[in-house]
């Protein structure tokens, strides 16, 4: 049988040796196959090939998809482009293109007098007068239409679909297939690392090019001259408003200069990073049955959950574990934590871009307490889950903020043989008072109102273990057990620490609810009697608070004719 084409969503089913069954599929111009040598490849996926995709589509196909070195297997380095006045690159073949690359702004620096452009939200694209290569070297396999009549010298600029289209730009340069979605796409010049001259003499060029060229997916990016600070933050904001990236700003006289420069800076309102992902975190309300979050890694260690900005087929096919992630914030926290973190895409050459990762290299987890009898470990991928000590267990605690703002968590444990799963909204009710008389009068009515309904406070549900030593250090610093909660007090007016039980049955209804204070947090749990329920965490400013609002709460349920038990 001769060769055979493989078209966009199509897959088929080839025999490999012995008796095993391969499948070749064509995901959006991205060649694959599940047999081990295609998978194990130290590559990107859309570089892969094996015995089998050449023996169906021929070797003269893999060859022109990806160059004569695909024919004996071998892995097809990226082409190095030669620098401005370079004689060669021999022998350094794995690096990408010599780009000119920006610094943040400081805002002591006065910008007045520098040529201001929009940054655009599209994919960074070398032009080497042959083909386009992207940062880290790879090639982009644009159409033959979009190619046959650019220009054969160097140009640099960015493959953009518009504003707020970022992923879909990403989603067409990746393919491989040639596809006329580039028609959606165009080629955005804003400089001529080869021309001799500086930076004003290199977009005369450029202008001067596209314009006999006449294409119409070849433009010239727009510079304008920056009237000072008050006009670059205007402009920001109004570019901003539009859903643009930021801006991009060049020194006057600037020659161009392969690395990062001091001659070219970015202006932006929120910064972006990239992370790698280590887990889905599964959704619930709306999202329920799909992605919630992801629980990604900075490249220095630093782990948090990213759960905006996600379209809903995104979170139907979440990108994948272990793949690189752009994703945008407003401010780092006190501990080097991204705040607000809101996801933009999944990187297109699929490493990390040093210079754009936040914070020091230091590792940062935060433990979170869920219950006195447990111990936590480090939400690391690489760690599993044991017991830290045969008499306790190990919890693992996860929380987001979806779309609506509302917060969930979702938990899991494991005794050893056993695996339990919790997970609900995280919620928060607060009350001040004049004074401690006050909210504790108000605490009784409370639990007076619970008792009322039937619920009954049983005391000290799970009694706290000795203190657990920290565990071995995971990485740069080490990550510390949890201390170990208080003795339940005997009082059943408001006593600091312990669990206390209540309970409420009055007809079909048999329910249960559990507060317990610790340091500045308390934690409930809730359910039917009978099922271990799902639980709730939460923080205050100090620990007479926290104790306020749980003695409020335990009033509260009594009211409502809870029982303490």
């Amino acid at each position: 049988m001769g060769p055979s084409k493989l078209e966009d969503g199509e897959s088929v089913q080839v025999k490999g040796s012995g008796s095993a069954i391969y499948t070749l599929k064509n995901s959006g111009g991205v060649l694959s196959c599940t047999c081990p040598a295609w998978r194990n490849q130290d590559l990107g996926i859309e570089r892969r090939t094996c015995k089998h995709l050449r023996a169906h589509l021929g070797d003269e196909a893999e060859a022109a998809r990806l160059g004569a070195a695909a024919l004996s297997g071998k892995p097809v380095k990226p082409k190095r482009v030669a620098a401005p006045g370079e004689e060669g690159a021999a022998g350094d073949d794995d690096e990408g293109p010599p780009l000119l690359l920006a610094h943040k702004w400081s805002t002591d620096v006065d910008l007045s007098g520098w040529w201001l452009s929009e940054k655009l939200d599209g994919v960074r694209a070398y032009w080497d007068g042959t083909q386009f290569i992207s940062r880290l070297g790879n090639r982009f396999f644009a159409p033959k239409w979009f190619t046959e009549r650019l220009p054969a010298v160097p140009l640099d600029g960015e493959l953009w679909g518009g504003r707020k289209l970022f992923q879909r730009t990403v989603g067409i340069v990746k393919r491989q297939d040639e596809s006329d979605l580039w028609k959606e796409l165009a080629y955005m010049v804003f400089d001529a690392p080869a021309y001799e001259g500086v930076f004003e003499e290199r977009m005369a060029f450029v202008e001067a090019t596209v314009r006999a060229l006449d294409i119409a997916w070849l433009r010239t990016h727009t510079h304008t001259l920056c009237e000072g600070t008050e006009q670059l933050r205007a402009e920001l904001a109004r570019v901003e408003a539009l859903g643009g990236e930021g801006l991009m700003l060049r020194q006057p006289g600037s020659r161009y200069e392969a690395g990062r420069s001091n001659t070219l800076v970015k202006v932006k309102t929120f910064h972006d990073a990239e992370a790698r992902v280590l887990a889905h975190v599964p959704g619930l309300g709306r999202h329920k049955g799909r992605l919630g979050a992801l629980l990604v890694e900075l490249e220095d260690g630093t782990q948090f959950n990213v759960g905006t900005g996600f379209s809903d087929a995104q979170r139907n096919v979440p990108p994948a574990v272990g793949a690189i992630v752009t994703f945008r914030y407003q401010e780092l926290s006190n501990t080097g934590v991204p705040r607000f973190p809101t996801f933009v895409g999944e990187r297109i050459d699929g490493r990390f871009n040093s210079t754009a990762t936040p914070g020091s290299n230091v590792r940062r987890v935060k433990a979170v307490a869920v219950a006195p009898s447990v111990s936590v470990s480090s939400p690391s991928s690489s760690t599993p889950l044991q017991p830290a000590r045969k008499d306790t267990m190990s919890i693992r605690r996860f929380e987001m903020t979806d779309d609506d703002e509302t917060r969930y968590f979702w938990e899991i444990e494991l005794d050893g043989s056993k695996q339990k799963i919790r997970f609900g909204t995280v919620e928060e009710r607060k009350k001040l008072f004049d004074n401690d008389g006050e909210a504790l009068a108000n605490t009784d009515k409370k639990i007076a109102e619970q008792l009322a309904k039937g619920f009954a406070e049983v005391g000290a549900a799970v009694k706290a273990p000795a203190p657990v030593a920290a565990p071995a250090p995971v990485a740069a610093a080490p990550v510390v057990a949890p201390k170990a909660a208080p003795a339940p007090a005997a009082s059943a007016q408001g006593g600091q620490g312990g669990a206390r039980y209540f309970e409420f049955v009055e007809g079909a209804s048999a329910k249960f609810w559990e507060v317990r204070v610790e340091g500045c947090s308390f934690y409930t749990r809730y359910g039917k009697i009978g099922t271990e329920g799902q639980m709730t965490q939460k923080d205050f400013a100090t620990e007479a608070k926290a104790q306020a609002e749980a003695d409020k709460l335990r009033a509260e349920k009594t009211k409502k004719g809870y029982v303490e038990k």
